[in-house]
């Protein structure tokens, strides 16, 4: 998504990015026709543009404004390294899916800040 909002890679949905004061650039959903059928909606949900969007936008404003990629990847290796990996394991009861956004809706939940 770094490169889609700084020109250097397509994504093929026309994604508009905006800047939002303190949470810096943000991602906007693609539209999707609210009378569409129930499997085209499930198409929507699960496709990459909603996935990808959801998740740029977790980011917060250090990591997401950076005007260089190295940079970028540097903030995004440091952010990422405050969450724990868990990965499920067959037989036993995890604590959550193990993506970012069950950690970072975890981390609200407890009252706490992901930085």
């Amino acid at each position: 998504m770094w490169k889609v909002d700084n020109d250097a890679a397509p994504l093929g949905n026309n994604t508009r990015f905006f800047t939002q004061g303190r949470l810096g650039r943000k991602a906007e959903y693609p539209s999707l026709n609210s009378d569409a059928e129930g499997a085209i909606k499930t198409k929507y949900f699960n496709s990459f543009a909603i996935k990808a969007v959801g998740l740029w936008n977790t980011l917060p404003k250090i990591v997401n404004t950076g005007d260089d990629l190295n940079q970028f990847k540097i903030l995004l290796g440091q952010w990422l390294d405050q969450f724990p990996d868990n990965p499920p394991v067959t037989g036993y009861r995890t604590q959550n899916s193990n993506s970012i956004l069950d950690w970072e809706r975890e981390v609200w939940m407890k009252g706490g800040c992901v930085k």
